[in-house]
């Protein structure tokens, strides 16, 4: 019986002292509760991803310096921690000397015991691993007590053939697995079917330790795991909280099934691809009862989201160290959605929201709004806009004279309510929260230094029709979010009778033209070849292009897709490309 501790814990980047305390109370944790290994998410030392960071030569030293004095305090448990090790990025190309590596460091004994260097560096999407690190060519595998482990980071385990096979092929019973896997939509999901999947194919055990918690538009969401050779789901770490996941499992099982199904493709292990290290096994507590093995359910798609939303927005604060927020509540669906993430967040006390009306505001938005905030529990205030809009009208009357109005004087009022806004973050430092969705944002339906002001959008990345199913998620257990609020068209409020729908196609519609373009790059003949009208494709394929600039310019949000605007699509502003027409 091998007993294992998985330690998902949220690491910011950059606290290197910090992280190495939380480090140290994980691993006392775990070898009080006889586990003979811990492992630790990927990076662990300096937080993931330190992206730049990793170009100063200080940071770099400092980490090693802290993996260095955390390994002295290491003994009766061995713990797997994941650290920037080696010496030059390769931002510049290969360096004269020693390679930095994305590693994962064995601890034991009060000394560093062995280090794997990451192989597949992954270099898509939100990663961008080839700008700093070098890829390692061996797998390490560990002997404790009769066992054999080995040890991957994150993409190794995930991509076909490198350290995983090798570790496998070179006698591993289970794979050790340090990660920093950002969320998406049903990317749990998608884990355990893949790690299943190669459980079964090494024949073998895997344990999988992820991060936790938010960094920037990124945000990671646990989920660690144990699975057997058989591809069944053993233990699950909590989804987007901290967890300290003890399992005991029977690496005989993994040799068993090896012996009564040998590998079909008869995989061997080059002597030169594998590292054996010889751990003592001994020192630890008397081994508490064994664990129960937890395995929670999955969470379902909103709830996961909306966790996603309320970590990714709660940790932007707290790790920005701001004393509270504030957003402008208008009484419609965007803004009654970021508020209850935002004091569901960081706590009602920390929340403040600022009704600003105008001549359009309609009094069924400000009753709504004062509603929600009540139930909510956050502070109300409310800052009427109309002499302000009437002092801009006054100073603008000469340039203004004889132009018919139009859009100008209504981004007037989104950029009066800006002002405001920014006025009370500069006063009591709280940070501003913008409330778009994702469907405004694509086809530019906001206002620069408007409602686009501020220091975080919270939905940014949730398509306007998921809004909706997450309000009513929400409202589950009882009326949160007025019902008046989901039920009344959406609309802006700057001018007579607006409606959204004056502007745009209906959100079911454009929401679905929107999932082929952005987040699947289809040609504009290819998402009307799924039914959509070719010129309303065509119109909102126009918005989407024009729109860039405004979208370089938004505040960082909380991604939840696989296509969220910023890291994931980054797209030229200045750019003539248009696809051709098809016949």
């Amino acid at each position: 019986m091998l007993r294992l501790a998985l330690c998902q814990i949220d690491l910011p980047v950059g606290d290197v002292d910090g992280n190495v305390e939380r480090i140290r109370a994980g691993v006392r944790e775990a070898r009080d509760r006889g586990a003979a290994v811990v492992v630790f998410p990927e990076l662990a030392i300096t937080g993931y991803p330190p992206e730049d960071l990793l170009l100063k030569p200080g940071f770099v030293e400092d980490a090693a310096a802290a993996l260095q004095d955390l390994a002295a305090g290491v003994r009766g448990v061995a713990a797997i921690v994941g650290a920037p090790v080696g010496g030059v990025p390769q931002r510049d190309g290969p360096p004269d000397g020693p390679a930095l590596h994305n590693g994962a460091a064995v601890l034991a004994d009060g000394a560093v015991a062995a280090t794997h260097h990451k192989h597949h560096l992954p270099n898509y999407a939100v990663f961008d691993e080839r700008r700093y690190f070098a890829p390692g060519d061996t797998a390490v595998v560990l002997e404790l007590g009769g066992h054999r482990l080995g040890v991957t980071v994150c993409e190794d385990f995930w991509a076909p053939g490198g350290p995983a096979e090798w570790a496998a092929a070179g006698g591993a019973e289970v794979l050790l697995n340090l990660s920093a896997s950002p969320y998406h939509q049903g990317k749990g999901r998608e884990r355990e079917a893949l790690f299943a999947a190669r459980c079964r194919d090494h024949r073998c055990f895997l344990a999988f330790c992820n991060a936790v918690g938010g960094q920037d538009e990124l945000v990671f969401d646990g989920h660690s795991l144990v699975i057997g050779p058989d591809g069944a789901v053993i233990a699950r770490g909590a989804q987007f909280e901290e967890d300290l996941l003890v399992v005991d499992v029977e690496p005989e099982q993994a040799r068993a099934a090896r012996a009564a199904a040998p590998r079909r493709r008869g995989r061997r292990a080059a002597a030169e691809q594998v590292t054996a290290v010889t751990l003592q096994d001994g020192g630890r507590p008397e081994a508490p009862p064994p664990p129960p093995r937890p395995r929670r359910r999955l969470l379902t798609p909103e709830a996961e989201i909306y966790h996603a939303l309320t970590l990714g927005t709660a940790d932007y604060v707290r790790k920005n160290r701001f004393p509270g927020v504030v957003l402008g509540l208008s009484g419609g669906i965007d803004s009654a959605l970021a508020l209850t993430v935002a004091a569901d967040a960081i706590g009602p006390d920390a929340v403040t929201a600022v009704s600003m009306p105008s001549r359009y505001t309609a009094q069924m938005n400000r009753d709504d709004a004062a509603v929600l905030a009540r139930r909510l529990g956050v502070r109300l205030l409310e800052l009427p806009i109309e002499d302000l809009a009437a002092a801009y009208g006054a100073a603008l009357a000469e340039p203004f004279a004889g132009a018919a109005p139009n859009v100008a004087e209504e981004n007037l009022q989104a950029r009066i309510r800006g002002n405001l806004l920014m006025a009370l973050s500069n006063k009591f430092g709280w940070l501003v929260l913008a409330t778009g969705n994702k469907s405004e944002m694509s086809v530019g339906y906001a206002t620069l230094y408007g409602d686009m002001a501020g220091g975080f959008a919270v939905l940014k990345d949730v398509l306007k029709t998921w809004v909706y199913r997450l309000a009513r998620w929400r409202n589950r257990n009882g009326e949160i979010i007025p019902q008046r609020i989901l039920d009344k068209p959406p609309t802006a409020e700057l001018r007579p009778d607006q409606r959204d729908s004056d502007s745009l196609p209906p959100y079911d519609l454009l929401d679905g033209i929107l999932e082929a373009y952005v987040e699947q790059d289809r040609s504009p003949a290819e998402v009307a070849a799924h039914g959509f009208d070719r010129e309303t494709v065509d119109r909102v394929v126009r918005l989407v292009d024009r729109a860039e600039y405004k979208r370089r310019q938004a505040p960082p949000g909380v991604r939840i897709s696989t296509r969220a605007f910023g890291k994931d699509r980054r797209l030229p502003i200045t750019n003539r490309y248009r696809p051709r027409a098809k016949a």
